[in-house]
């Protein structure tokens, strides 16, 4: 068991076995808690409270790495104890993570689950501020070949054309299609409007011999997956 880290304690007055450099060293970081993988990018914390209670503090507070994620500079700079130099190195490694996801997107991967979908765009869906639509494309192997990030602002059937829901589809050739989009309230419940507009995209992919898939709603890394509620399906 972990010994309680209180705030008044410096990271050299933990025994070595839970300082999380040394636990990264040893056990990878596989086994860190968040808040032990941002204090080491802190490395220091400020009077009365070493790196790690600053480090859950930042996270208590702007509601994990997806919230840190959407944080401006100018906002996380001025953070007691963080400063442009450490607001600096926390936004370029959540940047460095979006940018291994989008790498690993260059590969185009199989989606045969819910899960494979969500593991596409959560990561990048989780950090927008604003609600965004998005419509994975995939070819006659379920690979994925494109993203079309189509609408930004409220997603529901009275603001959607559904016809554009289709349009890169068609213009491919394409026979199925998964939408996606994001609250950024971080809760990914479907709202009626999100089964609303699932329901008249299945039906005018009937109509369009392109299949519908499933609608995801993202939310604060987790997701939703309409198809599996048997919401507008």
């Amino acid at each position: 068991m972990q010994t309680e880290v209180k705030s008044g304690y410096t990271i050299t007055q933990l025994p070595p076995s839970e300082r999380p450099r040394e636990r990264l060293e040893t056990f990878g970081p596989g086994v860190l808690k968040d808040s032990e993988l941002l204090a080491i990018l802190l490395r220091v914390g400020v009077q009365g409270e070493n790196a790690v209670a600053l480090a859950e503090r930042l996270i208590d507070q702007f509601g994990g790495f997806h919230g840190l994620q959407r944080t401006p500079f100018s906002v996380l700079s001025r953070q007691r104890g963080v400063g442009t130099a450490k607001a600096a190195q926390i936004l370029a490694a959540v940047e460095i993570g979006n940018r291994i996801s989008k790498t690993a997107r260059e590969v185009k991967p199989i989606i045969s689950s819910p899960e494979d979908a969500a593991r596409e765009i959560r990561f990048e869906m989780s950090g927008l501020d604003k609600e965004h639509l998005w419509i994975l494309l995939l070819d006659t192997r379920n690979r994925l070949v494109g993203i079309e990030r189509l609408y930004v602002g409220s997603v529901n059937s009275s603001s959607v054309r559904v016809g554009e829901l289709f349009r890169a589809a068609i213009h491919r050739n394409l026979t199925s299609i998964i939408l996606a989009h994001n609250h950024p309230s971080g809760d990914p419940s479907p709202s009626p409007e999100d089964i609303a507009l699932t329901r008249a995209a299945v039906q005018a992919g009937k109509l369009l011999d392109i299949e519908v898939l499933d609608h995801l709603v993202i939310g604060g890394g987790n997701f939703i997956s309409l198809k599996e509620k048997c919401l507008g399906f």
